[in-house]
């Protein structure tokens, strides 16, 4: 805990943050199935951010010692 004092902090960001991604993603996809058009680059930045933030969850796992 001393080598990595933020490490609970972190894992709770990136939950948050993936959590967060993920539900912008499904309110998309809803409106896109109601018929609403929505511009391509909102939605490559929210899958990016549904592929990013748990990527970063994988990663910070990775290192526990």
């Amino acid at each position: 805990e001393s080598q990595t004092p933020f490490r609970g902090l972190r894992r709770i960001l990136w939950i948050a943050f993936s959590g967060s991604a993920f539900l912008g993603l499904l309110i998309m996809l809803s409106k896109i199935a109601s018929g609403n058009q929505l511009k391509l680059d909102n939605l490559l930045i929210q899958i990016g951010a549904c592929i990013l933030f748990p990527f970063l969850i994988f990663l910070d796992k990775g290192k526990e010692d």
